[in-house]
């Protein structure tokens, strides 16, 4: 029985997440460009607290959506790899409040669209690495869009938001959907 327990605990370790849900992320994506043309109306800690809330709600849905494949598909939720995944993940969404925190302070909020970008593709591709491989490829996408939004006019940061937590969850939800049973 303990050659069995470790045999299936390695299995699990070694294995790659596929609860990520990609119904789940063109949720996100839609309410993503909702967010965006609200947000796109205010300015200053009134722009950021919709974004915010945007993240908040990303993260339910996320979550709601993971739990119900997996559910569907008699796996379970928290596996090794869905540690892994999440200890990857983690780090640099903190990472993002703390430096969100300080732009705000700095009224620097302009860099905040592409930072935001930047710090969440990084998180995707390195929680990809235990995921299928189009997540760290939708990673990547936003890596690149989020490098565009700083280098582009100011004016340009809605387009960019719906492009960036819009479209690339959408796109890349359907993608995940089609390849990996929603």
């Amino acid at each position: 029985m303990d050659n069995l327990r470790f045999i299936r605990e390695t299995m699990e370790a070694a294995g790659t997440f596929t609860a990520v849900s990609g119904w789940g992320q063109v949720v996100i994506g839609l309410t993503a460009i909702l967010a965006a043309l609200i947000a796109g109306r205010l300015a200053g800690a009134e722009w950021v607290l919709v974004w915010a809330a945007e993240a908040f709600l990303a993260l339910f849905i996320s979550v709601w959506f993971m739990y119900h494949k997996a559910k569907s598909a008699s796996l379970p939720l928290l596996t090794g790899s869905a540690r892994k995944l999440l200890f990857s993940f983690s780090p640099v969404v903190v990472v993002g409040m703390v430096v969100t925190v300080a732009l705000m302070q700095l009224q620097m909020y302009s860099l905040l669209p592409g930072i935001w970008m930047l710090l969440y593709g990084t998180a995707v591709v390195a929680a990809g690495a235990f995921s299928v491989r189009s997540v760290p490829v939708m990673g990547a996408a936003f890596i690149l869009a989020g490098a565009g939004a700083l280098f582009t006019p100011v004016a340009w940061s809605t387009a960019w938001m719906i492009v960036g937590f819009g479209v690339l969850h959408i796109v890349f939800g359907i993608v995940i959907a089609r390849r990996h049973g929603g």
